[in-house]
């Protein structure tokens, strides 16, 4: 009796070890591994062309800063010309700064692409003559706002009274 009950015993736990351990229909692999393709599709000819156009656009800044700027007075609004081109892909502010004292002598504000300023007023009270100033470009990201980099031309700023 004790031989046929170690015998089912045998015969039920062989039978529960093939069905608890049932392989699960595939290979199993480990590690990181890059999967096979799915629905990717390599990008057409004209698609690889607008993207690299489009990479170039965004890299590229054109600036138009008149190297001489002419007031009245130092109070009064005068003839200062900044445009940021239309095919910039980036919003843009500028300060020109006096050389000798580094004092900002005139703030534009955003100048988004497209847009230009051809009269100013200075923001510092400039007594007749002439001043040697750099016009300081600072660059943005259209969408996030942040500063992305700066460039920076001289200038001439010529107060007459």
């Amino acid at each position: 009796m004790i031989a046929l009950l170690l015998l089912c015993l045998a015969v039920g736990g062989g039978i529960a070890y093939k069905v608890l351990n049932k392989p699960t229909g595939g290979e199993l692999v480990g590690g990181n591994f890059l999967p096979e393709g799915k629905d990717a599709k390599k990008m057409s000819k004209e698609e690889l062309e607008k993207a690299a156009q489009k990479a170039v656009d965004e890299s590229q800044f054109t600036l138009t800063i008149l190297p001489e700027a002419s007031f009245p007075d130092g109070k009064s609004p005068g003839s200062i010309f900044i445009k940021n081109e239309l095919q910039n892909a980036y919003p843009i502010s500028v300060e020109v700064v006096e050389k000798k004292s580094g004092d900002v002598i005139y703030e534009s504000g955003a100048i988004q692409p497209g847009e230009e300023i051809t009269e100013g007023t200075l923001s510092k009270n400039l007594a007749k003559g002439t001043y040697e100033a750099t016009a300081n470009v600072s660059i943005y990201d259209p969408e996030t706002k942040e500063f992305k980099g700066q460039t920076a031309a001289e200038m001439a700023i010529e107060v007459k009274n």
